[in-house]
């Protein structure tokens, strides 16, 4: 179970003036702090940034309300990235806004944060206050939001709590989990204003639940895939062992495992996003937004199709439910439940 900040609207904030210099106050983290997590980060090690700490303590350092990073995909939300980043670093602090160019999530949960954590553990007041407090925003789409989530399940994993809240800025094309935590199916860019009032809301927003699903796939060896963010390389599968699957195995088997949230597609819809994410990847200027993002999203739909798989094709293979099986187990569950797939479900090979 993670935890997502939930937006009350624009709407309530209308007319409403957001004083920059209150806002900073409230999510600024001092400037040792900051350095030092930049440090660890840079450097892949929790320790790389004592060097910032003050020897005198920190009791007299003004903690933030709020204190917050925030990550940002700089491909999404087309030219607008990049202007979204400057202004969120004017606006908080560089060290505090993370590019995901440059900085992954993981390496900010297991440098940044440790850092912050074992300052914290030393008996840092201020520290102590920020690891306790801390909020996350990332500025992206549904996968960008997802891979930040998938990280900072590591913190459950490991005993490291409270896993920071985290609130959205819609730049993908979709935006479905955003709009389901009412942060909005888009972005606008018209109005500075609208970036302050985005990071007010994640400051203040009530934290609502979100269900994680951990998934694992298993597969016939051969030529290795390459996976989105959510799923990663295992070299042993941690499949239940209660689980009774029919058949045998091939000899050769790729395990994939990973988290997902809101959705987990399979089949013809799974290979449109696929085929979009490695052609962003290979001409980022022609996906230069949403509009321009859902023209390409049709193009790759209009290749994927019952209506097109050829008639040739072995009919064995047509349908998913012939050649994948869905088994679910729920929390606090000991059996495991077989999904049906239904016959409508199609997949074409390539």
């Amino acid at each position: 179970m993670m935890e997502s900040i939930r937006s009350y609207g624009l709407s309530r904030l209308a007319g409403i003036k957001i004083d920059t210099d209150e806002l900073r106050r409230r999510l600024l983290m001092p400037q040792y702090l900051r350095l030092a997590m930049l440090d660890s980060i840079t450097k892949k090690d929790v320790d790389g940034g004592d060097q910032h700490f003050p020897s005198s303590g920190s009791a007299d350092v003004p903690c933030p309300e709020s204190p917050m990073i925030v990550f940002i995909n700089p491909r999404s939300g087309g030219r607008n990235g990049p202007l979204l980043k400057e202004r969120l670093q004017k606006l908080i602090s560089e060290e505090q806004v993370l590019d995901l160019e440059d900085v992954k999530p993981h390496e900010f949960v297991r440098y940044g944060l440790a850092c912050i954590e074992k300052w914290a553990n030393d008996g840092d007041f201020c520290a102590k206050e920020i690891r306790q407090n801390i909020r996350i925003v990332v500025a992206g789409g549904d996968g960008t939001v997802g891979w930040v989530l998938g990280c900072l399940g590591e913190l459950n994993q490991n005993g490291r709590e409270p896993v920071p809240p985290v609130a959205i800025i819609p730049l993908g094309t979709g935006n479905d989990l955003s709009r389901s935590f009412g942060w909005g199916g888009s972005y606008p860019f018209t109005w500075k204003s609208d970036i302050k009032k985005a990071l007010h809301r994640a400051s203040v927003g009530p934290v609502s639940n979100l269900d994680s699903w951990h998934v694992v796939v298993q597969m016939p060896g051969g030529e290795v895939a390459d996976p989105p963010h959510s799923l990663k390389a295992a070299e042993e599968c941690s499949l239940d062992k209660t689980l009774e699957i029919e058949g045998d195995l091939p000899d050769k088997v790729n395990y994939y495992e990973g988290v997902f949230y809101n959705y987990f597609s399979i089949g013809m819809d799974a290979k449109v996003a696929y085929g979009f994410h490695h052609f962003r990847n290979e001409k980022p200027h022609l996906a230069q937004g949403p509009l321009a993002n859902k023209i390409i999203y049709s193009g790759y739909s209009c290749s994927q199709g019952w209506f097109l798989t050829t008639c040739t094709s072995d009919p064995s293979l047509r349908g998913l439910k012939n050649i994948l099986k869905m088994h679910v187990k729920k929390v606090n569950s000991t059996e495991w439940e077989q999904i049906p797939v239904p016959k409508s479900c199609c997949f074409k090979s390539s």
